[in-house]
């Protein structure tokens, strides 16, 4: 994959603590710095293909309340775990 330079500007002391975590894990402060970049991407991109896949279940209008969510989550860590609530909202 071809690479190009990109020059940016920030503060003191994060290019010292990126130096610093750097040398620990014996790599470049410009190669964390990408993988930072890289991760941020990916979550941006992951959260927006979840909001796509909420809104496209809201369109279906299909929903669970918040009394079965609230009841089903109250369920937790006891004898009497309730499975996860199916729709119980529906909205046409």
């Amino acid at each position: 994959m071809a690479t190009e330079r990109l020059s940016l500007r920030i503060d003191a002391d994060l290019k010292k603590d990126l130096e610093r975590e750097a040398r620990r894990e014996d790599r470049s402060a410009s190669w964390l710095a990408v993988k930072a970049i890289e991760a941020m991407l990916e979550n941006r991109m992951a959260k927006r293909a979840a909001i796509r896949t909420a809104v496209e279940e809201a369109r279906n209008g299909a929903f669970i309340s918040q009394e079965a969510m609230d009841d089903w989550i109250d369920s937790w860590d006891s004898d009497t775990q309730r499975p996860p609530p199916k729709p119980d909202v529906r909205i046409r």
